[in-house]
């Protein structure tokens, strides 16, 4: 169950933000096999003043495209954050035309008993999923 949070400069539609949303998924759908309906997505806008993310001496050029996504998930192979990764990258720019320097992604790591889905319940240790 991976949960995506993106952080954006504001300024998006409604329908670009939806469309950015849907090749998401379609990317964890592809790089993670989850169910289809195992979507977790939140989407932050930020002033432009209140992103900085400058390029750690890689020589990338940013622009007000920017977007960082947090995966928050269970443990994850490298092979299955790289092709994720790529995934997403490809997915982005086909589909919104969010280049690859403007995509900055990071893992964070749980384990499936820290999520409780409803009802103060841990699905995952109780056995509902």
């Amino acid at each position: 169950m991976p949960l995506l949070q993106f952080d954006l400069i504001e300024g998006r539609s409604e329908s670009e933000i939806k469309t950015m949303l849907d090749a998401a998924h379609r990317a964890v759908l592809k790089a993670f096999k989850v169910p289809q309906r195992d979507r977790y997505q939140i989407v932050h806008e930020n002033k432009k003043y209140q992103m900085v993310f400058e390029d750690t001496g890689l020589g990338l050029t940013r622009s007000d495209r920017l977007v960082l996504v947090r995966v928050y998930t269970s443990p994850r192979s490298s092979e299955q954050k790289q092709y994720f990764m790529a995934e997403l990258a490809r997915e982005l720019e086909s589909s919104c035309g969010i280049g690859g320097s403007d995509l900055m992604i990071s893992f964070i790591n749980n384990q499936q008993g820290d999520w409780s889905f409803a009802n103060g319940s841990a699905q995952y240790l109780t056995g509902e999923l």
